[in-house]
């Protein structure tokens, strides 16, 4: 790569090469970490190299590869937003004749939550097979080969509904995600309930308003970076050496440095929580909580409920630690814990302990949303919860 700059390294599944070295570890693969860590830094001054690494295990990469002079930027691609999977169907539906409607495409990029763009792809060609199959059927049956009109194959509604069925998104198969839509059978009964708690909820949690206002996202957007002070062009006082200028004689030492953030303009809550509570069998945990999730599907969401402690293999103590680890490194996120009043009860002292101390840990401002359901009236539940 050197002799060929300028040049690019690309490491795939960098986190196969390169994994956090520890004492388990073989020494094979601490001897590569650190030839790679090497042969990094050497690289630093010419910069006619750039190295690029990508993996979708950032836990599992040795934290060294993370710093700068190294790998110094790094980019999280989360799962596609409304906007971003209706342009992925564009793309993989641009050569279809005729084009599909831009409303439908709508329809569909709100239906398919949690699919990425491969997920996108092949539920277009599934629903391509499915119109296929339903036009001509005898292609299954025979073993001759068939010639075939391919202007009277016609795509519909029905197929893209019939292809949703047979495909499961990828970032579901690993572990269920909890954001469902309210059903059709549910929707007239809960949607006023829904829209209430979405009202609420852009009060605790401001970055929600911004998730749920699409259209005026962006010019909500524009106003922060307006008033922001590091983007205004006003005059601030010179950090060099330069001739005296005439001061005022009274005037007092100024702060070069201004990190404060305007409350006013930009979204800022004082540690956001937020509880569900009804009686039993009201659906708060089963209809609304997944409701509130899919309305903030742009938002990652962490479930820490007695499945997901007890059932992995690490300590519960550890999982939960790693949980509010990554809700933390991904904010603005949301931890969801559904009924916490069972949750409460059945978890031990050290695992409560450690869940309120990582909680606390997490800065005031932080955009870490906390999201519980419960089946027991407020004034009933524990003093802690």
């Amino acid at each position: 790569a050197y002799q060929m700059r300028p040049s690019i390294i690309f490491f795939d599944e960098i986190d196969g090469l390169a994994p956090v070295r520890s004492s388990k570890q073989d020494q094979i693969h601490s001897s590569i970490v650190s030839t790679l860590l090497a042969l990094m830094d050497g690289l630093d001054s010419r910069g006619e190299i750039v190295v690029i690494g990508a993996t979708n295990r950032l836990d599992s990469i040795d934290p060294a590869l993370r710093r700068p002079g190294r790998f110094d930027r790094e980019f999280l691609f989360s799962l596609p937003n409304k906007e971003a999977r209706k342009e992925i169907f564009k793309i993989h539906t641009r050569d279809w004749t005729p084009k599909p409607l831009d409303t439908f495409l709508e329809e569909l990029a709100e239906k398919c939550v949690g699919y990425c763009g491969a997920d996108i792809k092949s539920l277009c060609a599934e629903a391509a097979l499915c119109a296929l199959r339903r036009r001509y059927p005898q292609i299954y049956k025979s073993s001759e080969k068939l010639q075939l009109d391919i202007a009277s194959i016609k795509i519909t509604a029905k197929d893209f509904v019939m292809a949703m069925q047979k495909t499961l998104p990828a970032s579901q198969r690993a572990v269920a995600s909890p954001g469902r839509a309210l059903s059709p059978i549910s929707k007239p009964l809960l949607e006023n309930t829904l829209a209430r708690i979405l009202q609420a909820l852009q009060r605790v949690f401001p970055h929600a308003e911004l998730a749920l206002k699409k259209d005026q996202q962006q010019d909500s957007l524009n106003h922060i970076l307006r008033n922001n002070a590091i983007d205004s062009d006003e005059e601030s006082p010179s950090i060099f050496e330069d001739k005296p200028t005439h001061k005022m004689p009274g005037r007092q030492k100024e702060n070069f440095l201004n990190f404060s953030r305007n409350a006013y303009y930009q979204p800022t809550s004082c540690r956001p929580r937020f509880l569900l509570v009804g009686e039993p069998g009201c659906g708060q945990a089963s209809h609304l909580a997944p409701a509130v999730i899919h309305a903030l599907e742009k938002f990652p969401v962490y479930t820490l409920d007695l499945s997901v402690l007890f059932v992995s293999i690490t300590s519960p103590e550890e999982t939960c630690a790693q949980l509010m680890r990554e809700a933390q490194r991904t904010a603005p996120s949301i931890v969801y814990i559904p009924h916490i009043h069972l949750w409460w009860e059945a978890v031990g002292a050290t695992l409560k302990a450690t869940f309120t101390t990582l909680l606390q840990k997490i800065p005031t401002f932080s955009p870490v949303l906390l999201l519980a359901t419960s089946d027991v009236c407020h004034a009933d539940l524990p003093k802690e919860v």
